[in-house]
Order: C-alpha cells, then structure tokens, then sequence
C-alpha cells in the first residue's frame, strides 16, 4: 500500500481531532487502556479501529486487493526466490480434498469444486552483510537466488508459510518482511505460498493451494529448485487467516489419516509416484482466525484491546459493487457459501478431533479472536498434542507485526522461533501456557485444561447463531442491494431472502 510521506498526511489529516483526543486521555489517564499501552500503541490501535470502522466508507474488493498485494521490491537483508509449479497431470489430490469435505460434513453444506491451480511462493531466507536498503543483485535467475539463499541456511526448519488476510487480501510479496525477519531468527528457509484469494476464489481453492504446496515440498515437482524436504522438518507457520488454512490443511491430513485403512502412512498419485503423506513437524500459529461466523464471546467482549471492529459495529455493512464482489452466483460470505460456515475445514473451531495433531504453538494478544484459539488449544492439550501457549496481555490481533518496536513483539518472534526451531530438532517434548503481562513482560502460567471454560454445546450454539446472523444481515441489505443497477446484486438478494 502507498506509504509516502504526502498519502499518509492525507490519510490521517482527517483524523486530526480524533487524535488529539486519543493522545489526551491516554496524557491524563483517562482511557480504560492507558494502563496497559504507551501513547504510541494507543494512538496506533485506536486510529486504525477508526478508520476500519462503520464511520468510513467501504472501498471496493478489487481496489483493496491491488493495493494490498502490490510486489514494491526485494531489499536488504533477505533473499527472495519466486516459484511458480505447474499441476501435475493426475487429479487425485483434488478428489481426496472433496472426499474429505464431503465425509467430514453434514450434508448441509454447499460448496463449489475448483480447479487445480499452479503452486505459486517465494522461498525466503537470511541474506547476510548487506544494510536494510541494499536493493536486490541484477541479472539472477529465480533458480540462482535459490542457491544464494540455501548458501545461508543454517538449521533444517523449514517454514511453510501461509499470510494473513481475511482470506481475499494481501500476498507473500506484501509479507516478506515477516518471513525474512522468521528465517534470520531461524536460520531456516519460508517457503511462503501465494494461494488463491476470495472472493474470486471461494472454498476449497485456498485449502486445495495450501495442500499441493505442502506436497510439492514433500515430492517436489520436475521443474522445482528444491529438493524433498522431510516432513520432520516442515513446520506450518501462518498468522490469522493463515492460521486458519494452517489448521485446515492439518485438519485434511488428519482426516485423511482417519480414513486410511491399509497399514503404513496413506498416499496420492502425484506427478505419477505414489507419495506418501506424513504429518508436519509442527504448527506455528499467530491469532489465527479459526471461527469465519466471528460468534464466540471474546469478539466482542475483548474489542476494547483491538484494531479489529466487532461484528456489532460492522453487520450491515456492504462492500460497494465491483467485479470481484457480490459473487455469480451469489453468496453470503466472500470466503465461502453461507450453508458452510460451520464445516470444520471452513471455521477449523468447529473441529473436535485433533487427536494425533503435532505440537502447536499458538501467540496470540488479548484479542476478539482469544476465545477460538483457546478452544482449540484446549482440546489439542486434552488430546495429547503438545501445545505451547504464549498469550500477551492487552495486545492486539497480529500486534508483533503491527507493532513490531514493541518489546512484547520482539518477545513474540523469538517465541515464535524458538519453538520451530524446537520441533525440528525434537525437542518439544511437553505443554506449558504463558500469558506475558503487558508492558513488564512477567510470565504467569496458564493451565491448558482451564485456558477456556466455553463447552462445546455452547460454542456449536454460537457458532449457530452466527451463522443464522450473517444470512441474516445480508437479507436486511437487500433495499440497499436492489437499489444499486447491478444485476448480480439483485440475484444475490433474492437467492438469500
């Protein structure tokens, strides 16, 4: 996004009162967070809760997707290899994904098969002796850099990462300073995936992208730069939306494991060689959203700590017509069909076996998304899983790279770090909980069994509800909808009232 120093003094010339106030009550202790944030935090959060909120008009889905996935350039200390891997000719990996969706629902469900798509990334590593603004050497071949960038490799992780986004926004080359920052800390290589963004591409694409990555990892493809990566040395890492298609794509492979009755690891036919499919190393995950009905009660009982305004202060909301949005056919959420908002691959919250999964991490602030991390960390914990929990207190969603100045962040990525690093080397062997209190940074232990005291009957009534609200607010739009010349506008409203 357009950064310079003029587009910000238009942005936030506007904000100028709000500012002022905001720095006022934190000067005079006045706000309810002034104890827990510097002036610096405050301002931060609350203008961007502002400017995400109700009182701002809506830009429309394509032009947020340009801005937000726009490649500005390699430089500094990282080395940055673009990959792009055709599919292979057999369609079995796409008929194991719609198997699993199909077995894993209720019947309910609608959802549309997609294609296979080319596995598209960067590989992203350390590059050492250079200053923040040395630009990228000229003349190299994506293939040569790869070889530059395992010339640094230090350790065995391998990090396969998946962005944030809201599932339709951003991109691995709008991310680079977050997969750079992982593999210096490390020592590993990112192999970070551009997948298919919605709402263009609904439900499964994503899902479908983020399993061929992993094994084009496994079993790399004839044109690859790598070689086959154990899976002993895989670890998924993502944050928020990606921390949703990390724990999809885990959800798939357990699920895969459960209905594989002959003996050893289950396989697919992939570039003609049966290959095994091994569970990873372990899971990284940061505020990963795992619930798409956003209906659990920290979402709106822990908002006062966020950037993110609650579905309260957004229902109702619509995205102005463009070609990306509303879908043909139409559709109640940009990610997925309104019927399948509760399918566990969908809102991986909604899963309640994680027996087997591999250790976990989960880093997280204070945020609307604390309930649905803690549920699943609870059953992986109760499951036999080992799980690390790092919980910052008064922390926004995704605060260490919104926030990166902050100690709390730097504290984040060395967690963060540390445990990939961890479990590679396997030495993860047992669960702890933390939560780092904010600004001192002491530790107080968390025990996994009462990290949340949500059951399950009352998390499936939620999640219900919010499902039954969201049909619902895009049925109320619809005098809005019908008012605006667009014809797939008026189809969406009449297929959905």
């Amino acid at each position: 996004m357009e950064s310079s120093p003029s587009a910000m003094l238009k942005l936030l010339l506007p904000k100028t009162p709000f500012i002022f106030k905001t720095a006022l009550a934190h000067t005079l202790r006045f706000s309810e967070t002034s104890s827990k944030w510097d002036l610096r935090t405050e301002l931060t959060i609350k203008v961007l809760r502002d400017m995400l909120g109700p009182s701002n008009r809506m830009t429309p889905i394509t032009k947020l997707q340009h801005l937000t996935t726009k490649d500005t350039g390699v430089k500094g200390t990282v080395w940055v290899s673009k990959v792009q891997l055709k599919t292979p000719e057999e369609d079995d990996v796409r008929q194991l994904l719609f198997k699993a969706i199909q077995d894993m629902g209720d019947g309910t469900e609608k959802w549309t098969k997609c294609d296979m798509h080319n596995v598209e990334g960067e590989w992203t590593g350390g590059r050492a002796g250079v200053s923040d603004t040395e630009p990228e050497p000229t003349g190299m071949s994506e293939r040569d850099k790869y070889g530059k960038l395992m010339g640094e490799v230090k350790s065995k992780v391998t990090l396969l990462y998946f962005h944030g986004g809201a599932m339709y926004l951003l991109d691995p080359a709008t991310y680079r300073h977050v997969t750079g920052k992982l593999a210096r800390l490390t020592g590993g290589r990112v192999f970070s995936v551009r997948y298919r963004l919605a709402p263009q591409n609904a439900f499964p694409a994503a899902i479908l992208d983020a399993f061929m990555a992993y094994l084009s990892l496994l079993a790399p493809p004839p044109d690859a730069p790598h070689e086959p990566v154990p899976a002993a040395e895989i670890v998924f890492g993502g944050d928020s939306a990606g921390g949703l298609l990390c724990t999809s794509l885990l959800q798939l492979l357990l699920q895969i494991h459960r209905s594989h009755s002959g003996t050893g690891l289950p396989t697919v036919r992939w570039y003609g060689k049966d290959v095994e499919i091994p569970l990873p190393a372990g899971l990284a995950l940061s505020s990963p959203w795992l619930d798409i009905t956003r209906s659990l009660p920290s979402v709106e009982g822990l908002a006062k700590y966020d950037y993110l305004p609650p579905p309260s202060h957004t229902q109702g909301m619509n995205y102005p017509p463009d070609a990306a949005w509303p879908a043909d056919p139409p559709r109640a959420d940009l990610y997925c069909e309104g019927e399948a908002l509760k399918h566990p691959l969908v809102s991986p919250v909604a899963a309640k076996d994680w027996s087997n999964s591999p250790p976990t991490f989960f880093g997280l602030g204070e945020e609307m998304l604390r309930d649905e991390d803690a549920v699943l960390a609870k059953r992986m914990h109760q499951q036999g899983a080992v799980v690390r929990w790092r919980e910052f207190e008064a922390m926004p969603h995704c605060f260490a790279m919104m926030l990166d100045s902050l100690p709390a962040s730097k504290t984040f990525f060395e967690e963060y770090a540390k445990f990939c690093s961890e479990v590679v080397d396997g030495k993860a062997a047992s669960s702890d909980g933390e939560k780092l209190l904010a600004k001192s940074l002491k530790r107080e232990a968390v025990a996994l069994d009462n990290v949340t005291q949500l059951t399950d009957e009352e998390i499936a009534k939620h999640m219900q509800e919010g499902q039954g609200l969201r049909k619902w607010y895009v049925c109320m739009a619809r005098d809005h909808i019908i008012g605006i010349a667009n014809p797939v506008y008026t189809r969406h409203a009449e297929a959905l009232g």
